[in-house]
């Protein structure tokens, strides 16, 4: 099976203060079609800026694609044209981001957003546009979908908002969608919604999805296949069953610990210590300064992502 998305040993780099820092380093991932990859690892890990890159939105003059490949369906987006990008967006690939309420235009009716989406991409007419939008707005599970047409987004909860954003997301029937940390902002209850809604989605449609989230509650839920990110590198890379069951970096196991589980009494364990800053990156192992098995080996070496039968690890400890 062909591959929808590949990234090949990417490096983002962003210039502060006269210095050049590598927020992603040669991060290599894949997504197939029809499947869900989960991208998980703490705030500054490097998740967004890789989503960010994939669309090409950093801004360009603070910000430089310094090495890689993104292929999608065999192209590499790195060498398209601003032009060309601005058709793919929204189109073959759609972002759903992690503020619903400061990513739509609040000036603006969600679906007069929606219907504009479309007709940016789409030959059809402004009423073919609306019926369109109207039932997007069905789809995600938005009720009086007709009647929430003029609603503007402060109109609308926060749930709402990001059912609207996903609409707006699907309107052109992409195949690959980008979801940033959707859930964040919204409580338990719509989180379990909206998560229903992305496998109802990814069901129905065979969209592929690149979902990007910090919490590995979401992650057993939804995914087919883990990414594990820290330091902006790759650290693990499995199966999702496969990562639960045998996780192999001691970062993961540290994650998985920090899950609450039913029955639990006292304090959650808790990773110590910090995500080093990008410009300050520790020598060897970039978790050695966090690990509870650190050896000497690890403070000198970096290790290698190591794929063991589909289960790949940058640890030291993986080889025994």
């Amino acid at each position: 099976m062909a591959r929808l998305l590949e990234i090949i040993n990417l490096k983002t780099q962003f210039l502060s203060s006269g210095k050049t820092i590598t927020a992603v380093d040669n991060v290599s991932l894949h997504v197939d079609p029809g499947e869900i990859l989960c991208v998980v690892g703490e705030s500054g890990c490097g998740k967004s800026v890789t989503a960010l890159s994939v669309m090409r939105l950093l801004p360009p003059d603070a910000a430089r694609y310094a090495g890689g490949r993104i292929l999608f369906e065999g192209e590499d987006l790195l060498r398209k044209s601003e032009r060309e990008m601005r058709h793919i967006r929204g189109n073959a690939i759609a972002m759903v981001y992690q503020e619903p309420m400061s990513a739509i235009n609040p000036v603006f009716t969600v679906g007069g957003q929606i219907v504009e989406a479309i007709l940016a991409h789409k030959p059809v007419s402004r009423r073919q546009a609306v019926e369109k939008a109207v039932r997007l707005l069905g789809l995600v599970g938005i009720p009086d979908p007709a009647g929430r047409m003029g609603a503007y987004p402060h109109e609308l909860s926060g749930g709402m908002c990001q059912r609207a954003m996903i609409a707006m997301a699907l309107c052109c029937e992409p195949r690959l969608l980008i979801a940033d940390e959707p859930t964040t902002a919204l409580d338990v209850t719509i989180q379990a919604q909206i998560l229903e809604l992305i496998r109802r989605l990814n069901r129905e449609l065979g969209m592929a999805i690149l979902f990007i989230t910090h919490d590995l509650g979401v992650v057993a839920e939804l995914a087919d296949r883990v990414v594990v990110m820290y330091a902006g590198k790759v650290v693990e890379q499995a199966k999702a069953a496969d990562l639960f069951a045998r996780p192999a970096h001691p970062y993961t196991r540290g994650l998985l610990a920090c899950i609450p589980r039913p029955g639990t009494a006292g304090r959650l364990p808790a990773i110590d210590g910090m995500v080093p800053h990008p410009g300050r990156l520790p020598q060897g192992c970039r978790f050695h300064n966090r690990c509870p098995h650190v050896m000497d080996r690890c403070r000198l070496e970096e290790p290698p992502l190591v794929d063991r039968d589909g289960h790949s690890s940058a640890c030291f400890l993986a080889e025994d």
